[in-house]
């Protein structure tokens, strides 16, 4: 057993890469648990720097020689872990950087502009949603998460590493779509066209925004078309990632 100390250097400096994003921005390293996060990190081409296994929780084996492998007793483990029901994987990898230059597009692209979202369960889902339908990209424009917390890539079950995913201002967004001939269409309630009538057979970039707010004065100006998801019941809308996952999938069914 390497590690057995909660007091040790590494256990310290993991905690906080799980905790602080500033950390996380400093070392340009990154946490990802659980063995189906890092197998899809893995295919996806991404080595970890260290992977850290528990052998009395874990029940598969995972052999990465160009990582430095390290076992840790079950309470190091949970205390470095950052999941209720930890499976006894844990590694550290470098941050991804991507720019919108380093983009390279379908012949129909379908991009994601996903503003100012705050909630790192919501971030995670839409890049499930993003993986699951193959979507060009995900620009994240004037973030209020960090895409590298660990709860993003909790809930994205590890679709950080499958999704392109830029983090950018608006204007450098619309730029880049405007570039690109992307028809940008903004998710509102407010719209008068509901989403399954609008043509998606085109590229296009589908704007959504926070919850509370919706998407800002910029995209809503700036956009070639609003479109709404009919509500029906009481509740005015909803949740930004179910919103996502409904129009892109409103997207795939018009390309199929």
């Amino acid at each position: 057993m390497d590690i057995t100390s909660l007091q040790n250097p590494r256990v310290k400096h993991i905690v906080k890469l799980r905790e602080n994003k500033k950390t996380r921005k400093e070392d340009g390293s990154m946490l990802v648990e659980g063995y189906d996060e890092i197998q899809l990190a893995l295919a996806a081409g991404h080595k970890p720097q260290t992977l850290l296994t528990a052998p009395e929780i874990a029940s598969q084996q995972m052999d990465i020689p160009s990582a430095e492998t390290l076992t840790v007793s079950r309470h190091v483990f949970e205390k470095m872990s950052y999941r209720d029901n930890p499976d006894g994987w844990l590694a550290v990898f470098s941050i991804p950087h991507t720019s919108l230059d380093d983009l390279k597009l379908s012949d129909v692209p379908l991009v994601i502009v996903a503003e100012s979202v705050e909630k790192p369960g919501n971030l995670g889902a839409i890049l499930r949603t993003a993986d699951a339908a193959r979507v060009d990209a995900l620009l994240v424009c004037d973030p209020r998460v960090d895409v590298w917390n660990p709860n993003v890539v909790r809930a994205s079950r590890g679709a950080v590493f499958s999704v392109p995913i830029v983090e950018c201002d608006n204007a450098s967004a619309l730029e880049w779509l405007k570039a690109r001939k992307m028809r940008v269409i903004a998710a509102t309630p407010s719209a008068d066209v509901v989403y399954s009538d609008v043509d998606m057979n085109q590229p296009i970039a589908i704007a959504v925004g926070t919850e509370a707010e919706g998407l800002s004065s910029f995209w809503m100006s700036n956009a070639d078309m609003q479109m709404k998801i009919p509500m029906m019941g009481n509740v005015n809308s909803l949740n930004v990632s179910v919103s996502t996952a409904l129009i892109v999938y409103e997207a795939v069914r018009q390309r199929s």
